[in-house]
């Protein structure tokens, strides 16, 4: 599932015509980046949510059939429903098996065919990809105990802390208590998980970034450009 509902509003004026995912980089928009390796990665069922702007979305992407793959639209009201809300709302396209979720508005070199690897165990319901805490977001998200294996999120306690890329992977069952159509982000389902050992980790060194504002949108394009 790639998550592109958001309405950007750090990215305005740039979204105030054109849905975040659509922003162009290195001569694509953002969400075709992730298209394109998620389909050479061997992923063919794809689900996308959308709620601002997302008459444009559908009508640039189609049904997938140019890269391969196939994309099932998932609606959400003005407004949209927040990480969690949203894919809630799109558990009935995802199946009954663990997935992969994507944020529209990041890019990371993060090899996506390492999702097949990620077998969720019994007491796992999510797979966090970590990174280093980058400038903009030095206090982090949540600590790893990589002494474990698979490595374990830790709530952040004073010490060393990671930043979630934007990247996991979620058994349904892990919204299983979020209602359809209700509003509700992604950190609270976690914060209640992680002190349960529910949520597995890893740490990414390669390339990430979290596309939040125009300077970091430009940079990005003269990078891959």
């Amino acid at each position: 599932m790639i998550l592109a509902a958001g309405r950007g509003e750090r990215m305005r004026p740039l979204t105030d015509r054109t849905p975040k995912p659509l922003l162009v980089a290195g001569g694509k928009p953002l969400i075709v980046w992730h298209i394109e390796r998620l389909a050479a990665a061997g992923f063919t069922e794809l689900v996308i949510n959308h709620a601002h702007l997302g008459e444009q979305l559908a009508a640039a992407l189609g049904d997938g059939r140019r890269w391969g793959v196939r994309i099932a639209w998932s609606a959400e009201p003005p407004g949209a429903l927040e990480t969690a809300g949203g894919i809630a709302q799109a558990l009935p396209l995802l199946g009954d098996a663990p997935f992969l979720v994507v944020n529209g508005d990041i890019w990371c070199d993060w090899d996506f065919r390492r999702a097949r690897d990620i077998a969720l165990s019994p007491q796992h319901l999510a797979h966090l990809v970590m990174m280093a805490n980058p400038a903009h977001h030095a206090g982090g998200d949540f600590a790893l105990d990589e002494t474990r294996a698979p490595a374990q999120l830790m709530l952040a306690d004073g010490g060393p802390t990671l930043t979630y890329c934007g990247i996991g992977v979620f058994h349904p069952d892990f919204f299983a208590g979020v209602p359809r159509g209700s509003v509700m982000k992604l950190r609270p389902l976690l914060d209640a998980a992680i002190p349960r050992g529910l949520v597995s980790g890893e740490r990414h060194a390669g390339r990430w970034v979290d596309v939040g504002t125009p300077e970091r949108l430009a940079a990005l394009d003269r990078e891959l450009s």
